[in-house]
């Protein structure tokens, strides 16, 4: 058994807003699932698979303004396609930001709402990822996190080290899923998270139990009584283990 990573989930004062904020920035479409909430995801895409992780925009009450452990890379192709692409997101609302990056090729903005993220200058690992290169989560252990997640996903590992961590679906298309050690300790619940599906076929408390056995812990995060369950990971970050589709 195995999980799917099928969506990045995005809470916001405003899902349509900044729904169509990152539909723009990614090219993507968009469509409601209900009210307060938006989905982005590529135009004619047939969800889930692997070749895109989606955006699930969702509206909470006023969200912190910190720097979760979640983010997203932007790939880009050329200097030229970086530096149109900066400027575009930032006349679509988003705004330089700094975590402390100091001088480095990347750009690390944040849309509108104050998540950041960063445009990546290209690199060949990421140019057949599509326009978001990696979802990047902020870690104290990036082996641990890749055994952890290694055997959450049906994703194959790529690299790891003491400092880095990258895995990809074994079917070799879209992101990446990436875990980089940075100093901090989370104090807050994460407002940007990971979504997890089983496949067709699979047990929801099956798999919930079998992560929960890998050093996953149930958590409250005022979810309340949702088909899906909320789970962290041995650092604390959490996710959402949705009914098989």
């Amino acid at each position: 058994m195995a999980l799917r990573l099928v969506q990045v989930n995005v809470k916001a004062r405003d899902d349509s807003a900044l729904g169509r904020f990152w539909a723009e920035a990614l090219g993507w479409g968009v469509s409601r699932e209900g009210p307060g909430v938006t989905n982005v995801e590529p135009v004619g895409f047939t969800w889930p698979d692997p070749a895109a992780v989606c955006v699930d925009v969702v509206t909470v009450p006023d969200p912190e303004t910190v720097k979760y452990r979640v983010h997203l890379d932007l790939a880009t192709t050329s200097a030229a396609h970086q530096a149109e692409l900066v400027a575009r997101l930032k006349d679509l609302g988003a705004t330089p930001a700094d975590v402390g990056q100091g001088d480095v090729p990347w750009t690390v903005l944040a849309d509108p709402e104050g998540n950041v993220f960063c445009v990546l200058e290209p690199r060949e690992i990421y140019r057949d990822t599509g326009p978001i290169a990696a979802v990047v989560v902020d870690c104290a252990d990036p082996r641990a996190m890749a055994r952890f997640w290694g055997e959450t996903l049906d994703w194959a590992l790529h690299e790891v080290t003491d400092d880095h961590a990258r895995l990809r679906s074994a079917k070799g298309v879209g992101p990446y899923l990436e875990f980089l050690r940075t100093s901090g300790v989370q104090t807050v619940w994460n407002r940007v998270h990971l979504d997890l599906m089983p496949h067709p076929g699979d047990d929801q408390a099956a798999e919930v139990a079998r992560l929960t056995a890998l050093g996953a812990t149930g958590v409250d995060v005022g979810q309340g009584d949702v088909p899906w369950t909320c789970l962290a990971d041995p650092e604390g970050n959490e996710f959402c283990v949705l009914t098989p589709g």
